[in-house]
This record gives C-alpha cells, sequence and structure tokens, in this order.
C-alpha cells in the first residue's frame, strides 16, 4: 500500500472520530454550563482534531506523507487527548504533553514543505 493512501486512510478514520466526538460533546455536556472549563477543553480539543484530521489529507499528498502524517498524528494525540481526557474526567494530569503536541502539530505543518 502506497504511504499515500495509508496517510489518506487515517485522515478519514480521524475525520469520522471527530465527528463522533463532537457529537458526543453536543449530547454529553448538553446540560452544563456553557462557561464551564471542561467544556471549553472539550470544544477546543474537537476542533484541533478536526482541523488536524483536513491536514492529514493534504499531508497525504505532499513529498513525505509518512513523515508528515506521523508528526500529525503525535501532535494530535499528544495535544487533544489530554485535552479530551480532562474535560471527562476532571483530571489534569496529562496536560503537559498538550503543548508538546501543539509544536508537534506545528512541526507537521511544515513538514508538509518537504
Amino acid at each position: 500500500m502506497a504511504t499515500s493512501v495509508l496517510v489518506r486512510r487515517l485522515a478519514a478514520l480521524s475525520g469520522a472520530s471527530a465527528v463522533g466526538a463532537g457529537a458526543y460533546g453536543a449530547h454529553g455536556f448538553k446540560n452544563r454550563d456553557p462557561d464551564d472549563y471542561r467544556f471549553t477543553l472539550y470544544e477546543t480539543a474537537n476542533k484541533y482534531h478536526f482541523y488536524h484530521s483536513l491536514a492529514l489529507l493534504g499531508a497525504a499528498h505532499c513529498g513525505r506523507p509518512l513523515v508528515a502524517g506521523g508528526i500529525l498524528l503525535a501532535g494530535m494525540g499528544m495535544f487533544c487527548g489530554p485535552l479530551y481526557h480532562q474535560a471527562l474526567t476532571g483530571d489534569p494530569s496529562l496536560g503537559k504533553l498538550a503543548p508538546v503536541g501543539g509544536v508537534a502539530m506545528i512541526a507537521g505543518w511544515l513538514a508538509m514543505i518537504l
């Protein structure tokens, strides 16, 4: 299987899971105060999950799809994962990964130049 096909399939799975997570958040937080910090964290995680799922589609067509896609996926996991986790559990213990994930997502965008 070509690398670009693999990255495109990962983008599709990521996008589908972002839609599912968004639907869960819309219903799971339905009766909560919109100013609740956990709700805000969830929305932020979901927004960046969507944006970077789309970025993965672009990564599938760059010169080094495995490099750019791998960095983007790692960044999404390290940024969105801790935010989703804290929003759903209230446990901030993974929060220190989020800035590293943010830097990785920036690096993933830059890797698409290669």
